[in-house]
């Protein structure tokens, strides 16, 4: 039995874009479908640019799922470019009828997608990594995932995730990464390469920030986690300014000269009159590899304590989520672009950040407040 175009466009619909996360059917990537009467099939496929990072990716993909059709000896993959015009409509397209448009998608009323904004009060509390797990435990658990890199000095998310290519730009629209089914966005995959300082002052900080947020195609998102910088500082304030709904995640650790410093960073919230989402404590205490005691080692009640005292501050309650046990791997899986919850779920820290991040997630999708367009039958 000779294959057919249809056949062969049903298996390409199968084939997603590795940036976009949709069809290329859907996209008007494939340019042409030829059939050879001893079954060789040739498919031709558009790129969004030239210098398209996921080509080889593509070309895989495209050839392993038309192999798959029932009379077809062998698969060909030709790759062209998408013209300047091509590549307008695809913006078009991917932002709606309306055309390219630079507003915040997850400013608007009506957003389904839950934003976090994970801030503490210092430095080396280990707030990336918190920020990485958490979205892989969400991204596990079937949710559509993506991360914002919004520490522009101290930037570490691509290497905690793994992410080495750079976004593909089409037109002003710029298509974020993806590493363990996770959008992924840093001001470190714009830059020159080496260990290059970020050197800028406040409106060019908002600037990156608004650029992160509305030139990004992040598509239909359930969960944004936004990494902020340590402190009440520029981007703390942007975020609050241009993402009034985002909630803020507080991270801190034990001991009570953090525990103040957090609080203070979490009491943002009374000028900006964002809602905290809660407290996580991390490097709660370390497991004694030698018997069941758990070994204070940055001391006890911190997170508690910031709990309680943004909760006094708000007059709402304000909940300690949950406190990660010290473990070498979940340094060691940022350092390797591995989080923990996916190497090693359930070791005691994953377990407590998988708990977490369900936690969080379980409001995600909510249509609280969405306007849904109906109108009463008449009756």
């Amino acid at each position: 039995m000779a294959p057919t175009p249809d056949l062969v466009t049903a298996a390409l619909a199968t084939v997603n874009d590795p940036e976009i996360r949709r069809p290329i059917t859907d996209l008007d990537m494939v340019k042409s479908v030829d059939i050879s009467p001893d079954g060789v099939v040739r498919v031709g496929v558009f790129l969004t640019v030239a210098g398209c990072p996921m080509r080889d990716t593509i070309t895989r993909d495209v050839t392993a799922a038309v192999s798959k059709v029932a009379g077809v000896t062998a698969v060909h993959v030709d790759l062209d470019v998408m013209s300047t015009e091509q590549r307008k409509t695809l913006q078009t397209k991917l932002r709606g009828d309306r055309g390219p448009e630079k507003e915040i998608p997850f400013a608007k009323p009506g957003s389904l997608t839950r934003v976090f904004a994970v801030a503490s009060g210092k430095g080396g509390v280990g707030k990336s990594s918190v920020t990485v797990n958490l979205a892989a435990a969400m991204a596990v658990s079937g949710l559509k995932v993506g991360v914002l890199d919004a520490d522009i000095y101290g930037h570490s998310i691509p290497r905690m995730l793994g992410v080495s290519d750079r976004p593909t730009k089409v037109e002003d629209m710029i298509m974020p990464p993806v590493a363990h089914d996770i959008k992924v966005i840093s001001v470190g995959m714009f830059k020159p390469p080496g260990n290059t300082p970020v050197v800028w002052r406040g409106p060019m900080l908002d600037r990156a920030l608004h650029q992160f947020l509305a030139d990004v195609y992040w598509g239909d998102l359930d969960v944004l986690l936004m990494d902020l910088p340590p402190g009440t500082g520029d981007i703390a304030i942007s975020v609050a300014q241009r993402m009034p709904g985002a909630e803020i995640l507080v991270v801190t650790t034990p001991q009570q000269a953090a525990a103040e410093v957090a609080e203070r960073a979490g009491s943002i919230a009374t000028q900006t009159h964002q809602q905290i989402a809660g407290v996580i404590e991390n490097m709660a205490w370390l497991p004694c590899p030698h018997c069941d005691e758990r070994i204070a080692v940055f001391g006890e009640g911190g997170g508690q304590s910031v709990a309680d005292g943004l909760t006094r501050t708000l007059g709402s309650r304000v909940p300690l989520l949950g406190q990660v046990p010290i473990d070498l791997r979940l340094r060691e899986g940022g350092d390797n672009g591995k989080p923990l919850v996916l190497t090693d779920p359930d070791s005691p820290a994953a377990t407590e950040l998988r708990r977490i991040a369900e936690g969080l997630s379980k409001k995600s999708g909510s249509i609280k407040g969405l306007q849904l367009g109906l109108s009463p039958s008449g009756r």
